[in-house]
């Protein structure tokens, strides 16, 4: 073989393995990742699970076992330092708090509408997310926390008491918000329902929105929907009935 015709074929020879080296690898050998919740039954993890079924995402769901204190273990607590459940895992993203999760997963699939394409109707959407964290989520925490996660030495009974007005008054402003709506904002579900239709759930276990009809329809419509999770009553009875 004559020099040239001899460098002719190392250079076809290195162009082949440069192919090689950068065509797709199969599917078989390419490593695929799904998001991963962390959450516990009748918690707040709820709200990240509606999320992503109505998102119709892929994801893995990990339960952590509160009742037993998987939520204190190590390995958990380097997720989440609060030791809080739900934690969400999307590639290097470790995301905490119920709240940001929906709003993180609205964004990534926007697409799917929970987030509203509009800028006007977006913040609306905002507004009522940060409503439902602070004006209803919090007094339904002391409520919780003075009537059954303290202890007996610690529990205010007059705090409960001023919780539940809080928390009406509030409800009503929401209530009056609902009349002619089928949704907090728009024509459609978004993350202000994500988030807020779990909190209308907890305050009808404690009896909050008796007076409130049109929190009362709008709970049994969210909840009729293809893709709810389960009522949180519903998730009580699966955790103890082991399932």
């Amino acid at each position: 073989m004559s020099s040239v015709r001899y460098h002719e074929s190392l250079k076809l020879l290195a162009r082949m393995a440069m192919i090689r080296n950068t065509r797709p690898l199969p599917s078989k050998e390419v490593e695929k990742y799904v998001m991963k919740l962390y959450g516990f039954g009748p918690t707040r993890s709820l709200r990240a699970l509606w999320c992503l079924k109505e998102l119709d995402a892929d994801f893995e769901f990990v339960p952590v076992n509160i009742i037993v204190g998987e939520h204190r273990r190590a390995e958990f607590l380097r997720l989440n330092p609060a030791g809080k459940v739900p934690v969400l895992i999307d590639g290097d993203l470790v995301l905490t708090e119920s709240a940001a999760i929906v709003m993180y997963l609205a964004d990534k699939y926007r697409d799917k509408g929970l987030l509203p394409a509009d800028l006007n109707e977006r913040a609306q959407a905002y507004r009522w997310t940060m409503f439902a964290v602070t004006e209803l989520e919090q007094p339904l925490w002391r409520i919780t926390r003075h009537t059954f996660l303290y202890s007996e030495a610690r529990r205010l009974p007059q705090d409960v008491i001023l919780a539940r007005e809080e928390f009406v008054a509030m409800a009503t402003i929401l209530d009056r918000h609902m009349e002619s709506r089928q949704f907090i904002v728009g024509d459609g579900m978004t993350i202000a329902d994500c988030v807020t239709a779990y909190l209308i759930d907890w305050a009808n276990e404690q009896h909050l929105i008796d007076d409130c009809p049109q929190l009362l329809a709008y709970l049994s419509r969210m909840y009729a929907r293809p893709k709810a999770p389960q009522r949180i009553a519903e998730a009580f009875a699966s955790v103890r009935a082991g399932t």
